[in-house]
């Protein structure tokens, strides 16, 4: 059973809908006992990361999440649930992530409304490393919507895309932790790809 954690904030129904269509039996719950007896857990994310984080740790999952990577539960972190990972987010100051990962959420540089933030539509994925989540989906386009972008994490990182003359860090993995700043549930055939491939991790 795969469970789509609930603090309030995050695309979920189209999460579960992805999961429903694929044939994994998919939950969304804000129960902890649910979440951390759970095969996979789904840390989504949408909107202001102070929110995010504030509500999420509110909640006590941040403490969920640091269980769940002690079991070696497969984690997938979609779009802010990604930035919620890192040490550091900048937008409207600073503010603490979870600093499960290294690495800071900046924002995109304009250049003067030369592109235009945020970042709404397609775009390349480039596959850096070998990996089970990405498998069969280097080059392909998929859907971001994002303001902010992860920096200064190289390890981790296991695709990458550009933007606004900038080239960043799109997927990342550590052990059975993975995320994605893209919306795998919002990218048609080759999004509902990368969840099958998490499903049957």
């Amino acid at each position: 059973m795969i469970a789509i954690m609930d603090y309030g904030i995050g695309n979920l129904g189209s999460v579960k809908n992805a999961f429903d269509y694929l044939g994994f039996e998919a939950v969304i719950t804000s129960d902890k006992n649910v979440i951390l007896n759970a095969d996979k857990v789904i840390l989504p994310g949408v909107g202001a990361f102070s929110d995010a984080i504030n509500t999420f740790k509110k909640y006590g999952f941040d403490k969920v999440i640091d269980e769940l990577i002690k079991k070696n539960t497969p984690i997938l972190g979609i779009c802010v649930g990604m930035q919620m990972l890192f040490e550091r987010d900048f937008e409207y100051g600073c503010h603490d992530g979870l600093g499960i990962l290294k690495g800071d959420v900046v924002k995109f540089d304009s250049n003067n409304g030369e592109f235009k933030i945020p970042q709404m539509g397609w775009n390349q994925v480039h596959v850096t490393k070998d990996n089970p989540l990405l498998k069969g989906v280097d080059g392909k386009d998929f859907y971001f919507v994002h303001s902010y972008y992860v920096t200064n994490n190289e390890l981790d990182t296991i695709a990458y895309t550009e933007y606004a003359n900038q080239k960043y860090t799109c997927a990342v993995q550590k052990g059975n932790l993975f995320a994605t700043q893209f919306h795998p549930e919002k990218s048609g055939e080759v999004g509902l790809k990368i969840l099958r491939n998490f499903g049957e991790l």
